[in-house]
This record gives structure tokens, C-alpha cells and sequence, in this order.
């Protein structure tokens, strides 16, 4: 029998790891979207119930426990790529159907909840399958290839559904045949990983221990988080840092895709997956990178109202384009790729910050709290934005969301945060 090797080298998994993190979240928050757009469903309905995706994450917290305490973290990545994979087959097959809204509905819910829980046991392989040194060194390769990952289903993705379409084929059929070919890709890479992820000596259930004691563990750690100093404040920052952006991201890919009658700009499918997918993707990594290196050069206190004003300031792009509806597909490029930058560097200010609320003795639980509640401030508010934006208009709906933006100034206000927080130490000389 051959021995199964307790290390491989991280370039065999890392990259193929986080892309398969990345896949389905962005297919679930993102290019659904895309998808009801193009076979009509109301701007109401899309960010209705394409927001109830984001529950999986919210909730995460809470089922975490059982990923440590059940089967090992590679068993359960390979139980939830194999999910993931047939809920995209599930998914494909029910498009063309006359009932094909409740039915994709179900199953991207079934893949967002199986996403959730892959990224818990995911993560926790991460630290078990490096060594310390390598998991520091390896933090920028799973960043960028979560980015790969966006940019192959938010734009690659897209364009083929697009060019398919142009082909003269139905949308459905488009579409359909798109998920096919990503259910498939997604079921070599679960393969792959089956095969190739290693076998970390580590990589066990937990202690055995009474399921009332481990409750009693969990709830006491969970509530720990709320008793921390100044915990009010970071926990309206979490909600309302991104109040205006959690409306906006919903109707962004609506408002590209529908034509100007509608007041929108008109877009094709291909279009919006190199716009908002590649182009768009590629500036809210360069922009998350600028934030990662300010401040890491003079702390996040000193840039704190600068990412914020980062974050907020270039949704006003979006209320020049409703009012001009420019046809000028430079333009357009510029435009967005100016509004996710911006969007990626203010970010990085709700990652330190998120970062600062987990230090202490719990932080990888307390950092997967924090993370809920960002989830949930996603959540909440875009849930209403199809409403708001079919009652209002493109135009008085992006004036709304810019007004949005306040409450994101207001919590960051409250915002304690230490000078040195983030910022390089220098080496004195002996």
C-alpha cells in the first residue's frame, strides 16, 4: 500500500485550492446576477433573493465547530467540491426549464452553503498543511488566485455565455451550455485535489469531548468577542462601512445589461464579463494591493479617512453615467475601473479594522465572527436595492446611493485605532 505523503510541495495545491474557493462565491454573488438579468427577472427579484446567498457566510460561525470536531479538513474540502460540482451540473440542467427560478434558486443555494463550508475547512488546511514559515510566505500566492478565480468567472465566464449568445444561440441554451463546461472544469479540479492535496499528519478530528462541553466552549469563546472594549463601535463599522456599496454591487451588472429606454447603458453579456469582470476585477486588485502597501508603510490610523473617502467618493461615477449613458466603451472602462479601485483600496481598511477587532486568544474564531457580521451588512441592505432601484431609476437610485455613503462616514468616525496598527517596524541600529 502506498503511503499517503503528509507534504506536498504548496505550489501542487495552494493556487488550485483558493481558485476552487473562489469559483463559487463569485458565481454565487456575482454572475447569478448576470444570469436573471439576462433571462429577465426583475431587478426586485435579483437582488431579493441573490442576497440570501450571502447568508451562508453570515451563519458560518456557527458551523465551524463542526468542520474541527468531524472527519478531518481534507474530507470535508473533497465532500464539498463534490456538492459544489453537482449543484453547477443541477444548476445547468434546470435553465432551459420553464420553472427555472425556484429550481437554480435551490441549487445555488446548495453551492453557497457548500462554498461557506468549504472555505472553513479550507482555511484551516492552509495552516495545516504548511509550515509556519511557508504560510506567511504563501499568503500572496491564495490572494492572487482567488483574484484568478474572480476574474475567470466574473469575466471568462461571462464572455462565453456572451459569445455564445452571439452565436445565435438562445440564452438559455447559452447559459446553460456555460454552466455545463464550468461543472466540468470544476469536477477535474475536485479530481485533481482528491489526488493531489496532501496528507497533513495533523489533519484529525478533534479530542473527543461531551457535545454539551463543547457547546458550553464555543458559546463562551462566541460571547467572549462581544465583551470586547469598544466592540459596539467596530460592530456598526462591520455593518455600515459598506451600507451604500452592499446596494450598489447588486445593480451594477443590471444597470450595464439593460438598454438606454431602461436608463441603462446597454451592454452585451461579453461586454460586461470584460468591463465589470476583467477590467473592473483587475483594478480592485491593484487597488487592494496600493491599500495593503500604505499601510503597511504608515499604519492604518494615518490612511483610515483616506480609504474611506476611497470607498465612497467614487460611487458619484455612477450617477454620471446614469445621467450621460455614455456609448463610448472607454469611458465606461475607466469608469468602473476607477469605482473598484477606489472600492479595493478603501477595503483594506475593513480588513485591518477587522484584523484588530480578532486580536487576542480566539483570533481565527473571532476574525470568522467578524466576518459574519460583514456578510450580514451585505446582506440586509441589498436585499432591498432591486426595490428601490425599480421604483427610483437608475438615475435617483445611484443619487441614493450616494447619499448611502454617510452612515460608512459616520462608523468610521468611531473608529479607535492605534498609530503603529499595520505599520512596518523599523529595525533600530545597534
Amino acid at each position: 500500500m502506498l503511503k499517503k505523503p503528509a507534504m506536498r510541495h504548496p505550489f501542487l495545491w495552494v493556487p488550485s485550492l483558493y481558485v476552487a474557493e473562489g469559483i463559487p462565491y463569485i458565481i454565487a454573488m456575482t454572475v447569478s446576477v448576470i444570469l436573471y438579468k439576462r433571462l429577465d427577472v426583475s431587478n426586485t427579484d435579483i437582488a431579493l433573493y441573490t442576497s440570501w446567498f450571502y447568508l451562508p457566510w453570515v451563519v458560518k460561525p456557527l458551523w465551524s465547530p463542526l468542520v474541527d470536531i468531524y472527519r478531518t479538513k481534507r474530507g470535508w474540502i473533497a465532500a464539498m467540491q463534490v456538492l459544489i460540482s453537482l449543484s453547477l451540473f443541477a444548476i445547468a440542467l434546470s435553465i432551459p426549464s420553464a420553472g427555472f427560478f425556484p429550481y437554480t434558486l435551490f441549487f445555488f443555494w446548495i453551492m453557497a452553503f457548500s462554498s461557506a463550508t468549504h472555505d472553513i475547512a479550507a482555511d484551516g488546511f492552509y495552516m495545516l498543511g504548511l509550515r509556519e514559515d511557508e504560510q506567511a510566505a504563501y499568503v500572496g500566492v491564495r490572494t492572487a488566485f482567488y483574484r484568478v478565480a474572480t476574474i475567470a468567472a466574473k469575466g471568462g465566464l461571462v464572455m462565453l455565455a456572451g459569445y455564445l449568445e452571439m452565436r445565435g444561440m438562445t440564452i438559455a441554451s447559452a447559459w446553460s451550455i456555460t454552466f455545463f463546461i464550468l461543472a466540468g472544469i470544476f469536477t477535474l479540479l475536485s479530481l485533481y485535489h482528491f489526488f493531489l492535496l496532501p496528507f497533513p499528519a495533523y489533519d484529525h478530528p478533534a479530542p473527543a469531548a461531551s457535545p454539551l462541553q463543547r457547546a458550553a466552549d464555543f458559546f463562551h469563546i462566541f460571547l467572549l468577542f462581544f465583551k470586547k472594549k469598544d466592540i459596539m463601535p467596530l460592530i456598526a463599522f462591520f455593518m455600515f462601512y459598506r451600507f451604500a456599496e452592499a446596494q450598489l454591487v447588486k445593480m451594477v451588472a443590471p444597470f450595464l445589461l439593460d438598454p438606454p429606454a431602461k436608463g441603462g447603458l446597454g451592454l452585451t453579456t461579453g461586454e460586461v464579463g470584460f468591463v465589470y469582470g476583467t477590467v473592473g476585477v483587475v483594478a480592485l486588485m491593484a487597488g487592494g494591493l496600493m491599500g495593503g502597501w500604505a499601510v503597511y508603510k504608515r499604519g492604518l490610523k494615518y490612511w483610515l479617512w483616506f480609504m474611506a473617502c476611497a470607498m465612497h467618493l467614487p460611487d458619484m461615477i455612477f450617477v454620471y453615467l446614469a445621467y450621460a449613458l455614455p456609448k463610448n466603451l472607454l469611458i465606461i472602462n475607466l469608469a468602473v475601473a476607477i469605482e473598484q479601485f477606489g472600492y479595493g483600496f478603501g477595503f483594506t481598511a475593513f480588513t485591518m479594522v477587522m484584523i484588530r477587532a480578532a486580536e487576542g486568544e480566539y483570533k481565527t474564531v473571532h476574525y470568522a465572527i467578524g466576518t459574519g457580521l460583514m456578510a450580514l451588512g451585505m446582506m440586509l441592505p441589498a436585499m432591498s436595492s432591486g426595490w428601490l432601484q425599480d421604483h427610483l431609476g437608475y438615475r435617483l437610485f445611484f443619487i441614493w446611493v450616494v447619499l448611502s455613503t454617510i452612515p460608512g462616514f459616520l462608523v468610521t468616525a468611531l473608529i479607535k485605532i492605534d498609530p503603529s496598527f499595520g505599520k512596518r517596524v523599523e529595525k533600530c541600529s545597534p
